[in-house]
């Protein structure tokens, strides 16, 4: 196949095929009907990754919560990554170059300078987090009425955006699961602890923004909504996928989940409200739910996105 007028395009390596990245802005990558890199492999996913292209031309990787994961040099993709010329992507079992001639000689730019925590390789114990989990509503009954181009598509963009803005205020990690993206602030310092969490909400706030923008982008049966818990507790954070473990994380997708059995769009745990310490009159309501796979009813505080903007905007 003869590259594009850009250049850019994969190159699998057993073969030598090449599969152009030129027309359109994003690239499904997977086994499925509609993949722009269809990849002949059981161990690949249906819809196992995506190429995005930036307005200012630079490519980048998001992986698709696949089975067996996307790397980039060795390195598994649990945030969105930037691609360079020659880098080596592996999809199960499927190995393949990206080439960017055009960028080949180009001197890569300083990383934004964020308030993420660096990642460790070594698991720690007993660390006070807060997890951040955002889910896609009926995601489902999306997934059955477009195409898997455009679902591919509007995943991936929607876990680009929402990669950047946890980045961006602070998350020390990331992992894309399926249509939910869980995110994790580490809390060094107990005196920041409330300053952690409201970058947290506004976090929750600004992909409640993207996801408008994407639904408004693409052209979708009809708008996406999302629904959002945030816990703070103690976990195991570290290793080579930046993880974090135990029972703060899995409140905090119960949580998520109780957003639907409330009617609300935000629910918090009872630690993370008591630690914003927030005047009278904020915008969250106490309600006692009876969260799946815990035995007695957890006070949640829960709120609307339009309130909990509104009240951030008196925090500035």
């Amino acid at each position: 196949m003869p590259l594009t007028a850009s250049g850019v395009c994969l190159i699998l390596e057993a073969s030598g095929r090449r599969f152009p990245l030129a027309e359109g802005q994003s690239w499904a990558i997977g086994r499925g009907d509609g993949c722009a890199v269809m990849l002949d492999s059981r161990s690949v996913s249906r819809l196992h990754a995506l190429i995005q292209r930036k307005d200012a031309g630079d490519y980048s990787l998001v992986d698709l919560g696949s089975r067996n994961g996307s790397f980039v040099n060795g390195r598994r993709v649990s945030v969105p990554v930037a691609l360079s010329d020659d880098d080596r992507l592996v999809f199960g079992d499927q190995e393949l170059h990206f080439s960017n001639p055009a960028s080949a000689g180009s001197v890569a730019a300083a990383p934004e300078d964020t308030t993420r925590n660096m990642p460790t390789t070594g698991l720690h114990s007993h660390s006070l987090v807060t997890i951040m989990v955002v889910d896609i509503r009926d995601f489902t009954p999306l997934a059955r009425t477009v195409s898997e181009g455009l679902l591919s598509q509007t995943i991936g963009t929607w876990f680009l955006h929402a990669g950047q803005i946890t980045q961006r205020l602070g998350s020390w990690g990331q992992k894309y699961i399926g249509d939910a993206v869980m995110a994790v602030w580490v809390h060094d310092s107990l005196s920041r602890l409330p300053a952690d969490l409201l970058r947290t909400l506004r976090a929750v706030c600004e992909i409640n923004g993207a996801t408008g923008e994407v639904s408004r982008a693409l052209p979708l049966p009809g708008p996406l909504r999302i629904g959002a818990g945030v816990n703070t507790g103690p976990a195991i954070v570290g290793g080579s996928e930046y993880t974090a473990l135990g029972d703060t994380v899995n409140a905090a997708f119960r949580l998520e989940a109780a957003t639907k059995q409330l009617g609300l769009d935000v629910a918090l745990g009872q630690r993370t409200f008591e630690e914003l310490a927030l005047p009278a009159g904020s915008p969250f309501i106490r309600r006692e739910v009876e969260l799946k796979g815990y035995e007695s009813p957890s006070s949640v505080w829960g709120t609307s996105f339009e309130k909990l903007q509104a009240f951030l905007r008196t925090r500035d």
